[in-house]
This record gives structure tokens, C-alpha cells and sequence, in this order.
């Protein structure tokens, strides 16, 4: 079953369950998807166009819990937590830290890299070994003190 078909399907079990919070939210995912489609028409999405935007999702919840919690609104902040968990459900399971940190020292190797000019080649390079499935904060952060 593909990411669209089953988020189809859970939007239909939250109708039935009642549960408004999951049926907003993956509603919402499901309108951006739909604005993807029709951007991309009239090429079919694939499951990879889909997950990046649950990715592009889950990054602008995560951005706007930073500044609702800079803004003392635990409200919104409570509120995006929750839409956020419902929607990190659909992104693969990440790498773990310690193989990031490996895929790391082995491009920075590879790459003979050695200052923080060559940070956009190794984390080019990391993101696109990884297949996605690696944190870019994560990378960012352990490529600068590699580098550093």
C-alpha cells in the first residue's frame, strides 16, 4: 500500500472514530499533497514526492513550535505538538546518530575534506548516501564539528 492510499485510509478511520485533532491534520497533509499533484500534472506523484511533503510538514510544524514557545503560547505550542506526532507517523524510521556520525567520517574522508568550505559538498553528499533517511539537522550539526 502506497503513503497516499493508506493516508486516505486513515483520514476515513478518523471520520468514523471521530477524532478531530488526527482528521484535521491529515486532512491538511492531504490538501498539500493534492496541491503537489496538481503542480506536478500531469506526471503522477510517486511515494518519494508524497513523503516530501509529510517532510516539508513535519519541518514547518517542528519551526512553528520553536517560536510559539519563544512567544509563550504553550496553547499553539501543545497544538502543534500533537498535529506533529500524528504526521511524523508517515516518515520512514530515521538512521540512528551513531550511523549518521559513521556516514560522516566516511564522506569527509572520502572527499578529502577538511574546512568549513567543503560543508556543502559533504552534507550534499551524506543527505544522498543516507537515501533520505537522515536527519539534515542532524547531519548539519555533526558535519560542522567534523569540520570545525
Amino acid at each position: 500500500m502506497n503513503l497516499k492510499s493508506k493516508l486516505l485510509d486513515d483520514i476515513k478511520t478518523a471520520m468514523k472514530a471521530k477524532d478531530s485533532v488526527t482528521l484535521s491534520s491529515l486532512r491538511f497533509l492531504n490538501a498539500q499533497i493534492k496541491n503537489k499533484e496538481i503542480e506536478a500534472r500531469p506526471k503522477e506523484l510517486t511515494d518519494e514526492d508524497v513523503l516530501s511533503v509529510v517532510k516539508k510538514a513535519v519541518k514547518q510544524r517542528k519551526e512553528s513550535i520553536h517560536q510559539y514557545k519563544e512567544a509563550g503560547r504553550e496553547d499553539l505550542v501543545a497544538q502543534e505538538q500533537s498535529e506533529l506526532t500524528i504526521i511524523e507517523k508517515y516518515l520512514p524510521e530515521m538512521m540512528p546518530e551513531a550511523e549518521v556520525k559513521k556516514l560522516v567520517l566516511d564522506v569527509v574522508k572520502e572527499l578529502n575534506a577538511s574546512s568549513m568550505k567543503d560543508m556543502g559538498n559533504v552534507m550534499k553528499a551524506v543527505l544522498a548516501k543516507s537515501g533520505g533517511l537522515a536527519d539534515s539537522a542532524t547531519v548539519s550539526s555533526l558535519v560542522k564539528a567534523e569540520l570545525s
